[in-house]
C-alpha cells in the first residue's frame, strides 16, 4: 500500500470511529446531599427531640448509604450509633422507610429478618427531593414511635425550608 493509500485508509478508519460513538456522552444530572444539607436535616431532629426532651442518635447518609453526618445526643446509649446508621442505610438501599419492614415483620413476614442490611424497626427515612433519592435519615435512642416522630418531623421541616 501506497503512503498517501495509507493515509487514506487511516483516516477513514478514524472517520468512522470518531462518527461511532458521540464526542460528548449524554450525562445525566443528580442531586447531591451536602455536609451542610445533612447539618440542617440533623438540627431540625435534634430539635424535636429536645422539645420532646428524647435523647437520640441522628444519622444521615448519602444516596451510595454512606455516612455524611452523624450526631449522638449527650445521654444517648451507645448501640443507638450503629442502629441510627443502620436505620438510614436500609432507608435509601431500598427507596422506602423502615417502617415498612417493621409492619411487614408485625404482621408475620419474618423472612424479612433474614434480609441482609434490612433493619425492620421505624426511624429510618429516605430523602427525595425532585423525584431523586439523595440520601436517608436514620433516628435511634428512643422507642421505635419516638424515633419515627423525630425523623418524620425532621424530614418534614428540611422538605418544607
Amino acid at each position: 500500500m501506497k503512503k498517501n493509500q495509507l493515509i487514506i485508509f487511516i483516516s477513514v478508519i478514524l472517520l468512522v470511529l470518531t462518527s461511532t460513538f458521540p464526542s460528548t456522552a449524554q450525562l445525566a444530572t443528580k442531586k447531591v446531599l451536602t455536609l451542610e444539607a445533612a447539618k440542617k436535616l440533623a438540627a431540625f431532629a435534634e430539635s424535636e427531640a429536645m422539645k420532646n426532651k428524647w435523647t437520640m442518635v441522628i444519622a444521615v447518609v448519602d444516596d451510595g448509604a454512606n455516612l455524611v453526618y452523624l450526631e449522638r445526643m449527650d445521654g444517648t446509649q451507645i448501640g443507638s450509633i450503629e442502629i441510627a446508621q443502620q436505620k438510614a442505610r436500609t432507608a435509601i438501599m431500598f427507596k422506602r422507610p423502615t417502617k415498612t419492614y417493621q409492619e411487614r415483620v408485625q404482621s408475620g413476614a419474618t423472612f424479612i429478618l433474614k434480609l441482609p442490611n434490612v433493619i425492620p424497626v421505624e426511624g429510618g427515612l429516605p430523602i427525595i427531593i425532585d423525584n431523586q433519592y439523595i440520601g436517608a435519615i436514620g433516628v435511634s435512642g428512643g422507642s421505635s414511635d419516638q424515633d419515627g416522630v423525630v425523623a418524620n418531623k425532621a424530614l418534614d421541616a428540611f422538605l418544607s425550608q
